[in-house]
């Protein structure tokens, strides 16, 4: 963000890094990006005092930090906004995938019309959250103390990088650069560079610097299954036409499982003839985005036939794109890598084409290793040097950002500590302990498996439901029972255990770090059946421990 070089916001105006006045609210919000804002702006409908603390120096979340070449929202347009009239109204988007700098002037104008910015504070990272028995007093490193009845996390769902431990890193001499603390400025003509990673965060910068690079390798275990963007540009006079019928799409998109208006196909795709399935995928694949994931067979997640079909339908439309018979080999094997779908699908404009270029090589760690890192590069069975190497590695998913805040519960245990024989949630959005705390974007939820502003309003509309009905209520305080978490968990454990999806490790389910307990942390049931479900709880409070109010 250009603002920010001058110490000033996307609209110009110095980020607020100090409280306001009082240093007591009704809800106190950890995060300012899209789930910060969506709970600030109902919080606020409701009443309530509300502060928001930001670590970074503006709004965004996760596109405030992600500024790598290349980098772009992956759920198609119009779904990836807000879904509130007055924001969407007067801003129209420049493609169907727009990329992370008109992200940052999207969120620019979000503060402008909803005048956000007085209830934020930021470059705020918080380290310490503590319950008194009454009340929470959150405290960060620049020295803001606030006392609150509820907080709510809304710290992101992939926001601490994760960088592997490689030997020797430390003697390395040229620069090293994450993807998720890229550097304001980074020329790369004219270098070797090394990208180490396969994901979607390696395939969108690979496309950018393959074009910018003098040599480009790219290090990867195990090859991503790419699905086409099919980007393009996006006119005035269409959005506006479109935006008469945003509300009931929007509306759609929660009675749905992915958050974008459709179903999957009403029967398998072993129960259809070739030619009848070949016609189908080809509808889906020319669709591009998600379509082909999010539409198809209605058995591709349960039957390894069906989603063996579909893997070779995606090998016979990917392998002629690589001319460079090994690349094709290593980048689109005949056998699949692992389970079509159950890992998040990157979508590509010119993936394939940029690996097939001269200038790229492509190796597998699955075939070789890396031994060290040493002052000019990276020794595998010989010596390669670098001038810059990108870490495309992830992230710690689901849990890594609530970490690192001083997160303790009301008997003063960490969260790490809590935690650390796997996470547990209820309904994905409170947890056993944690008296009035909410999350937003959360595990053992349809997060993983969803677009991410829709899941984002569902969740957000819960919350502040649940926070309405406690005050009405005279409630002090409510946190779920363990047997409701155990059985929430269980519940999740066993909607997967039908699906193809325990089968692949990957930040699903925290099985891409060494060290971390894999377990199935997305609810595949969809957001239709987890609000219903949600809802349910709610009416009645189940499965929560309430402590209400003495009567004068």
């Amino acid at each position: 963000m250009q603002g920010q070089k001058s110490g000033l916001s996307m609209n110009g105006t110095k980020p607020s890094t100090n409280d306001s006045s009082s240093s007591s609210y009704d809800v106190v919000i950890l995060g300012a990006g899209f789930s910060g804002i969506a709970m600030l702006y109902r919080l606020r409908k409701l009443g309530l005092s509300v502060r928001i603390f930001e670590s970074g120096d503006d709004f965004g979340g996760v596109w405030h930090w992600n500024r790598y070449p290349g980098a772009r929202v992956d759920s198609e347009w119009p779904y990836y906004q807000l879904n509130i009239p007055e924001v969407y109204q007067d801003w129209n988007w420049s493609e169907k995938f727009p990329g992370f700098e008109e992200l940052q002037r999207y969120f620019a104008h979000v503060d402008k019309v909803l005048d956000l910015r007085k209830d934020v504070t930021f470059q705020a990272h918080v380290n310490d959250v503590q319950w008194d028995g009454s009340k929470w007093t959150v405290r960060t490193q620049a020295g803001h103390t606030a006392k609150c009845k509820y907080v709510v996390l809304c710290t992101g769902l992939l926001h601490r990088a994760y960088t592997p431990g490689f030997p020797g890193m430390d003697s390395y001499k040229g620069a090293v650069y994450h993807t998720a603390d890229w550097p304001r400025q980074a020329d790369f003509s004219g270098k070797k560079v090394a990208v180490i990673g396969a994901g979607a965060t390696a395939v969108q910068v690979v496309q950018e610097l393959a074009k910018q690079a003098q040599y480009l390798t790219v290090f990867m275990r195990r090859p991503s299954i790419c699905l086409p963007m099919k980007q393009r540009r996006l006119g005035d006079l269409e959005q506006s036409g479109w935006k008469t019928y945003f509300d009931a799409l929007f509306v759609e998109g929660r009675k749905s499982a992915t958050g974008f208006p459709g179903r999957q196909a009403p029967c398998g795709a072993i129960d259809v003839t070739a030619e009848e399935r070949e016609r189908s995928l080809d509808v889906l694949w020319r669709r591009g985005s998600f379509n082909f994931n999010m539409f198809n067979y209605n058995d591709i997640m349960v039957n390894k036939e069906s989603n063996r079909l579909i893997y070779d339908f995606w090998v016979k439309k990917t392998a002629p794109r690589l001319k460079n018979i090994r690349k094709r080999e290593l980048m689109v094997p005949v056998d699949p890598p692992y389970y079509f779908g159950t890992k998040r699908s990157p979508l590509e404009q010119d993936y394939y084409e940029m690996l097939d270029r001269d200038n790229v090589d492509v190796i597998s760690l699955a075939e070789t290793s890396i031994k060290t890192f040493n002052e000019t590069g990276i020794v595998l069975d010989r010596q390669m040097d670098f001038d810059v190497v990108v870490l495309a590695t992830g992230f710690d998913s689901f849990s890594g950002s609530l970490f690192k805040m001083g997160l303790r519960s009301r008997d003063g245990q960490d969260i790490r500590h809590v935690w650390q024989d796997g996470i547990k949630t209820y309904l994905g959005m409170t947890f056993h302990g944690f008296p009035n705390t909410f999350m937003v974007y959360s595990p053992h939820a349809p997060t993983a498996l969803s677009n991410g502003t829709t899941m984002i309003e569902a969740q957000s509309d819960w919350v502040a439901s649940a926070i309405d009905k406690l005050e009405n209520e005279g409630v002090l305080s409510c946190e779920p029972t363990k047997d409701a978490e155990d059985e929430w968990g269980s519940m999740i454990a066993d909607l997967n255990k039908p699906t193809l999806y325990p089968f692949t490790n990957s930040w699903w389910n925290k099985a891409n770090l060494p060290g971390q307990k894999a377990q199935m942390l997305t609810h595949p049931g969809g957001i239709e059946m987890y609000e219903k479900q949600c809802r349910e709880k709610l009416a009645g409070w189940k499965g929560f421990d309430l402590v209400y109010e003495k009567p004068s």
